[in-house]
């Protein structure tokens, strides 16, 4: 949950552990988030077919789901995925394995509409991300439409206790 707001700076610009990632630790957290989309995707296949079986055992047979279907389910699991880690906490469970936190470019939290308008950028041109390599500053085109900034952020905690205690940037846990 966002206790800070979109209005709560979280890091400093001139904190050095909040330097901007690279584009090897970027696709890094991009391959575990797609791997976890995926497994979500898995499950829901999974209790979909419990639900047939339980509903009718002796005719039960695994659905054969149509491609556009499962790319939309698994496009618009992504998305909420995405948008709820970065507006909540700034991080997905990628992210999070290789310490890294999305915020605006003023070092605040994306907030809703920039997350979930991120998160449909993301899914819809992945390869976006590929701009970093060559972006000064490395940022994807993604985090150049929605204002956006992906940073080196090693607090275990998410962030949470000191953007609750006004310590932000500065709290070590």
């Amino acid at each position: 949950m966002n206790l800070s707001g979109p209005d709560e700076a979280i890091a400093p610009r001139d904190t050095a552990e909040y330097h901007p990632a690279g584009i090897v630790t970027r696709l890094l957290a991009a391959a575990v988030d797609t791997v976890t989309v995926v497994a979500a995707e898995a499950s829901v296949y999974l209790v979909l077919s419990g639900i047939l079986f339980i509903v009718a055992p002796t005719s039960f047979h695994w659905p054969q789901l149509p491609a556009l279907l499962t790319g939309l389910l698994g496009a618009a699991i992504a998305v909420v995925y995405l948008a709820v880690c970065w507006a909540t906490i700034g991080r997905t469970y990628g992210a999070s394995l290789l310490g890294l936190r999305v915020l605006s470019a003023d070092r605040r939290m994306l907030g809703w509409p920039r997350a979930v308008l991120r998160s449909v950028c993301c899914v819809i041109v992945p390869v976006g991300l590929l701009w970093a390599m060559v972006s000064r500053r490395r940022r994807s085109l993604q985090d150049i439409l929605v204002r956006s900034v992906v940073v080196y952020d090693w607090n275990r905690d998410g962030g949470l206790r000191a953007t609750m205690t006004g310590t932000a940037g500065v709290a070590k846990i």
